[in-house]
């Protein structure tokens, strides 16, 4: 009775009135010393206000219940869909929706009810996932910038691979500590690509030398970032190498003289199928005879093939006396600069450019120190 006198008298209220009236069932339904049958009829009646035709009445009810994760059910998904500035009340702070609840509702919702979503706290790795496979930019920047949310590997590469072309995206990404490295190096693909597709540089530099001042560039930047990935991110990160065709001779020969020996080491084991104790083995302590057997089982050419081990041979006695970087490139131009062959000529081209990019890097350096 009444909660039919409620329904009638609903029927004549202003605006104002109903609004309230919804904020006092919503307390009501919420309050713990109700009976079954009082709670019943709360949830009727709750159910009868979603029809209201005033968003301030349906934004009343979404303010009231968003609180409690005891709120009725079938109450708050239609809420969770109303127009969005009511659905975003619940959408953010609701704990009656569960995980399987918002999954639901980032697959069959709007890209704003998504971003929404993508803002709530504690937002678990699943429902964060969801977000990323289906989302666009615009929300998963927003699940970028929620403090609350862990991403996991896989979901980070995913945005990568869905949205590194998106600037504002791979700004965010490249700026965390725990982005992986092939997912790292995906995004310098895209930073490389805009570069080489931006129209005002290409005018004032010149469509070829911008390709080849943005690979050079590239090539320099993935070899830096080789150097600060841990141990256990080697695989995956040569293994993606791998798939995009960059462990050609010269890629392998620029991380050699960098002497980015860890690396070079999980591409040989990649590349040769040998176990990684003994490539390990060969490379630090191996003969002559050995490593270029290594090297030849990793695809490399028995044209090239010496190089890599006078490489090799000469990192081991810089390491031993701690020599730089320079020393291992300088020696290695020394000893085959009149070797002749094409194949050998454009290893030693590279080898030079990378003296000539660390004395302007070292020259750089210094001329920081004394502004």
């Amino acid at each position: 009775m009444i909660v039919q006198a409620f329904l009638r008298w609903v029927e004549g209220a202003k605006t104002s009135d109903r609004a309230r009236a919804a904020r006092a069932l919503a307390r009501a339904f919420l309050m713990e010393r109700i009976t079954s049958r009082e709670r019943d009829a709360a949830a009727m009646a709750l159910n009868y206000l979603l029809d209201d035709p005033s968003p301030v009445v349906r934004l009343a009810l979404a303010e009231s219940l968003c609180v409690s994760a005891a709120a009725p059910r079938t109450v708050v998904l239609s809420l969770a869909e109303d127009q969005p500035e009511i659905a975003a009340t619940i959408l953010i702070n609701s704990p009656a929706l569960t995980d399987d609840d918002l999954v639901d509702l980032i697959g069959r919702g709007s890209a704003t009810n998504r971003a929404l979503i993508a803002a709530r706290p504690k937002l678990s790795r699943g429902v964060a996932a969801a977000i990323v496979e289906v989302g666009e930019a615009m929300e998963v920047a927003v699940l970028l910038d929620n403090p609350d949310v862990k991403l996991g590997r896989g979901t980070l590469e995913r945005i990568a691979q869905r949205h590194g072309h998106d600037c504002g995206v791979r700004t965010v990404l490249l700026e965390r500590d725990d982005l992986p490295a092939n997912a790292r190096h995906s995004l310098m693909q895209h930073v490389g690509r805009a570069l080489v597709g931006f129209g005002l540089v290409q005018a004032l530099v010149g469509e070829q030398r911008v390709e080849r001042i943005v690979h050079e560039a590239k090539e320099v930047a993935t070899v830096a970032m080789i150097g600060a990935v841990e141990a256990g991110e080697l695989p995956a990160l040569v293994e993606h190498l791998r798939r995009e065709g960059r462990l050609t001779p010269a890629f392998l020969m620029h991380a050699l003289c960098s002497g980015k020996v860890d690396f070079i080491a999980a591409a040989l084991v990649s590349l040769s199928g040998l176990e990684e104790r003994r490539v390990r083995a060969i490379v630090a302590g191996g003969r002559a005879h050995a490593i270029r057997a290594l090297y030849e089982s990793a695809g490399l050419s028995r044209e090239i093939s010496p190089v890599f081990v006078e490489a090799t041979l000469i990192w081991r006695g810089a390491h031993a006396v701690a020599s730089g970087v320079h020393d291992v490139a300088e020696e290695l131009l020394g000893r085959f600069r009149h070797a002749g062959t094409p194949a050998i000529g454009e290893l030693l081209a590279m080898v030079e450019k990378l003296r000539i990019a660390e004395e302007r890097q070292a020259a750089r350096a210094s001329a920081t120190l004394a502004a």
